[in-house]
């Protein structure tokens, strides 16, 4: 068992996996995708068990939650955007248009120091607008 010294917690090696597993991929999956990825792992996981760990994670800032009609998670807590595609849901990350931002490069706006953001846009991607 391994002491996360942050947040003066453990981390159980259930919740090492499904994080592992987050900040390896690009896909943004849903919770039901890490599911299925972790249970390749530990056999034995819950689903209940996933859920649980992903909801202490995005609190705790460890990961990201994006919401769209299912809710997405990126392992990449980096301030960055995200495009979800409203028609096969989707999610994208944006790293250059939120580069180009001066508050967010900066990490700083008159009112105060910038810590994180939450910046979605919602459209149509390539591949759908295609169809």
């Amino acid at each position: 068992m391994i002491i996360n010294k942050t947040h003066k917690e453990r981390l159980t090696s259930q919740k090492k996996i499904i994080l592992d597993y987050l900040k390896s991929t690009k896909t943004h999956p849903t919770a039901q995708e890490v599911y299925l990825a972790v249970k390749k792992i530990l056999p034995q996981i819950s689903r209940a068990t996933v859920y649980r760990n992903l909801k202490m994670l995005s609190q705790k800032k460890e990961i990201l939650e994006i919401n769209s009609e299912v809710c997405h998670f990126d392992g990449d807590t980096s301030l960055h955007g995200h495009f979800v595609c409203q028609k096969c849901d989707k999610v994208f990350d944006i790293n250059s248009l939120c580069r180009q931002c001066k508050a967010i490069k900066k990490n700083k706006i008159k009112i105060g120091k910038v810590q994180s953001c939450n910046i979605i846009f919602y459209g149509l991607c390539k591949k759908c607008q295609k169809k």
